[in-house]
């Protein structure tokens, strides 16, 4: 998968020459990197205020400003003071114009073209390792290892290092090396090795280092930079020994021959790694201030939230407790509005139960009165004993009304029974049927009921739960079937739980509005047929009973309603 141009390692070449800057330009992006180009130095320095590269390659002979000062500007800024830059130079005194101009590398112009596309991925590994974040103290002298088989060089280049101002170890081979990088406590900055000498494979020790410096990174805080690996090699190495080195892991290459200038290179790598961490510490201390101001200003920000809150909620507490008083006057009126409603339905059908037996009773007892009259006048009268019996007759029809008003008025004694509060032991069968004779007017001739009252007789309950529940349900259930039909009042005793079902015929309650029908004010009705509370009532009373109320789809097609009591004694 090929890198989108964000990803891609962003240079930015410093070259006053056109034809120059083409060529690199073309060279590096056909290599994979994103190259942005500047014509002089001081133009450079605007364009790294605005963005940073990720590494600068900038020709020594700059007009005005020179490579020289262009370096040390760049290392006066804390912005850019550890930013990789190689410098271009001339083919003569090339490696002194490079690195005392404070460059991390340098090549010449006349080099071959893959050495400075090598040194810059070498200057690029090297900076995989830094970033921002805390460092470690502010000041401390350089750590290189020295890796030699020969006693006499390593001692004369541990000796010029020192004299630098570095601590110096030294190993004579490829396991004190590596053993030497495995000591605690032994971070160096940079490792120089001979990849000439004898007595150990150079390139093979310079993979294993490099194999050790990646693992390492895996367990260093993010960010931290890690050490360079500088490969000593002849006069003059060829190209393809310079490839190998780099592809083992060699950050530079640098002859043997001029020890001046490897103690230069080495300088200027320990340099940028000390700069780095310096940077990181800087930045640490800034992000660890910036952190506690955002802390102390979260704090105070938090305390005046805090209080705010506590005013906010005290005066919300109390405007909940008024709401809630009120609620709770307007559920009670409301709740009473539908027991009365309830009530006058009751009475009004009663009154009508009560009116037909004595309307005929009154029709009897006047037609009663007139034979006993005319008997009375003519005892002697051939019809005397026809009039006689049909006055029986009348008679007993009287008693048959009187009975059945004597009937309703029990009932009613009963149902005033049913309204009480506490819980007691409520006969079932008795309680349905006095419900459903007191609302005999509401099913007439049209609605047939049907009972199957084989669950327990008695359950503990409140005898509200019988009169509210029952009645409203059956109440609604005549209603859905204004053309008549048939009602099924079902007991069953499960192990924990009484259950009662009321089935009917009618057209049965839509999927979508059961969850719906036990909302107060909720009602199918048309306006003004009904409150719709009746069900919400009924919802609130098996629930004081922790019990269920639940509608589901009856087997004739209509509406089943399953009233569930747990078990209890009492």
């Amino acid at each position: 998968m090929s890198e989108t141009p964000e990803a891609l390692p962003r240079l930015l070449l410093v070259e006053d020459s056109e034809t120059q800057a083409l060529e690199l330009r073309l060279l590096l992006e056909s290599k994979g990197f994103s190259v942005e180009r500047c014509a002089t130095a001081e133009a450079a320095l605007d364009h790294l205020n605005t963005r940073l590269p990720d590494l600068v390659v900038a020709d020594h002979h700059l007009p005005g400003m020179n490579g020289d000062e262009f370096a040390r500007q760049l290392r006066l800024s804390l912005r850019t003071r550890a930013l990789p830059l190689l410098m271009l130079t001339g083919a003569r005194d090339g490696e002194r114009q490079g690195l005392e101009s404070g460059a991390d590398a340098y090549v010449a112009k006349s080099a071959d073209r893959d050495l400075l596309v090598l040194r810059i991925r070498a200057l690029l590994r090297e900076r995989r390792g830094s970033g921002d974040g805390p460092g470690s103290s502010a000041f401390r002298r350089g750590r290189v290892l020295v890796v030699d088989a020969s006693a006499t060089y390593r001692t004369f280049l541990a000796g010029l290092l020192a004299h630098e101002g570095h601590a110096v170890a030294t190993a004579d081979g490829h396991d004190a090396a590596l053993a030497a990088l495995d000591t605690e406590g032994a971070a160096f900055d940079c490792v120089t090795i001979d990849l000439l000498g004898t007595g150990y494979d150079g390139l093979a020790l310079c993979r294993a280092i490099d194999a050790r410096r990646v693992a390492g990174l895996a367990g260093r805080e993010a960010g931290a930079p890690t050490f360079q690996v500088v490969g000593i090699a002849g006069t003059q190495p060829a190209k393809d020994f310079l490839v190998d080195a780099f592809a083992a892991g060699a950050d530079d290459v640098v002859s043997k021959s001029d020890g001046e200038i490897l103690v230069m290179r080495v300088r200027s790598l320990v340099r940028r790694k000390l700069l780095e961490e310096d940077d990181r510490r800087i930045a640490g201390e800034f992000g660890a201030r910036e952190r506690a101001l955002e802390r102390a200003r979260a704090e105070a920000e938090a305390a005046e939230a805090r209080a705010a809150l506590a005013g906010a909620l005290e005066q919300a507490n109390a405007d909940l407790a008024t709401a809630n008083r009120k609620l709770t006057d307007a559920q009670a009126k409301l709740v009473q509005a539908a027991k009365m409603a309830s009530l006058g339905e009751l009475v009004a059908g009663i009154a009508h139960e009560i009116n037909n037996p004595l309307a005929f009773i009154l029709a009897h007892q006047g037609t009663v009165e007139r034979i006993l009259g005319e008997v009375a006048a003519d005892p002697a009268s051939p019809d005397s004993t026809r009039r006689l019996q049909k006055c029986g007759d009348r008679v007993g029809a009287m008693r048959m009304g009187l009975t059945r008003i004597q009937d309703l008025v029990l009932n009613l004694r009963k149902f005033s029974r049913l309204d009480e509060g506490e819980r007691t032991r409520v006969h079932v069968p008795e309680a349905i049927e006095t419900v459903l004779a007191l609302i005999q007017h509401k099913l007439g001739d049209r609605i047939v009921v049907e009972r199957d009252l084989t669950g327990r007789t008695e359950i503990h309950c409140t005898p509200a739960l019988l009169n509210q529940v029952v009645m409203n349900i059956l109440g609604n259930a005549a209603d859905a079937m204004p053309e008549g039909g048939t009602i099924r009042i079902e007991t069953r005793a499960a192990p924990e739980t009484d259950l009662i079902r009321i089935s009917d015929t009618g057209p049965g309650i839509p999927e979508v509005l059961r969850e719906k029908i036990f909302e107060p004010f909720f009602t199918t009705k048309p306006v003004g047929s009904g409150t719709g509370l009746g069900l919400a009532i009924a919802y609130s009373v098996v629930q004081a009973h922790s019990g269920s109320l639940s509608v589901e789809a009856a087997a004739g097609g209509g509406a089943c309603f399953v009233i569930g009591i747990p078990r209890q004694t009492g």
